[in-house]
């Protein structure tokens, strides 16, 4: 049966959002001219958008790492499972941080000065002395000449100062082991090499050598 002429333009013709405009492509090339300008630029800004979505997600990571130490949350939970004991129990989180510092130094092989730790944690010099003075009073650093610069003393960990050392990072480790006990093996072998690569690629953008602050 003929169908009616409204019936016959009504299926030909293409939704408003879709039509061509006046005077252009036919309405089966204007569709696929469209699509092919669009298309482009809906992909770069999807990509654009998941982008910045990344970086957020990074940046605010890291805030919260940031935040989760300065507040001790890991010294909180080695008190509450009783790791926090013994002689040194009673000193100052930034004492260990300061032991980590001056390892991390001595990996590298070279020595931090009280100065140079200053720096590397972050603190003033006063406030960089006494810390090492806490240190050295217990037993955890001494001083050592430099052969190459009698200016300098740099601080270098005691054995006591590497078994200490030793327990704070085999319990940072276990909780890391903790917050991923569920994740696959390629999932944290990933982790491990991106946020290398982050560090280092940050440090070198932020002149910290691979240290976010």
């Amino acid at each position: 049966m003929a169908r009616k002429p409204e019936e016959g333009a009504a299926a030909s013709r293409e939704p408003a959002e879709l039509a061509p405009p006046a005077g252009s492509f036919g309405a089966a090339d204007g569709a696929r001219g469209r699509a092919g300008a669009v298309a482009p630029r809906a992909a770069g800004g999807a990509e654009a958008r998941d982008a910045a979505e990344a970086i957020e997600a990074i940046e605010a990571a890291v805030l919260a790492l940031r935040r989760s130490g300065r507040r001790g949350a890991l010294a909180r939970l080695s008190a509450r499972r009783g790791r926090r004991a013994g002689a040194h129990a009673a000193l100052p989180d930034a004492v260990f941080e300061l032991l980590d510092a001056v390892a991390a130094a001595g990996e590298r092989g070279g020595g931090l000065t009280v100065t140079e730790a200053a720096a590397a944690l972050g603190v003033d010099q006063p406030r960089s002395s006494r810390l090492a003075a806490q240190a050295l009073a217990a037993g955890l650093l001494r001083r050592e000449a430099d052969q190459r610069d009698g200016r300098r003393s740099p601080l270098r960990l005691t054995a006591e100062g590497r078994e200490v050392l030793g327990r704070i990072r085999e319990f940072r480790r276990g909780i890391v082991a903790e917050a991923t006990a569920g994740w696959a093996a390629e999932d944290r072998a990933t982790l491990a090499r991106l946020l290398t690569r982050f560090l280092r690629d940050f440090g070198a953008v932020t002149g910290r050598g691979g240290e976010v602050d």
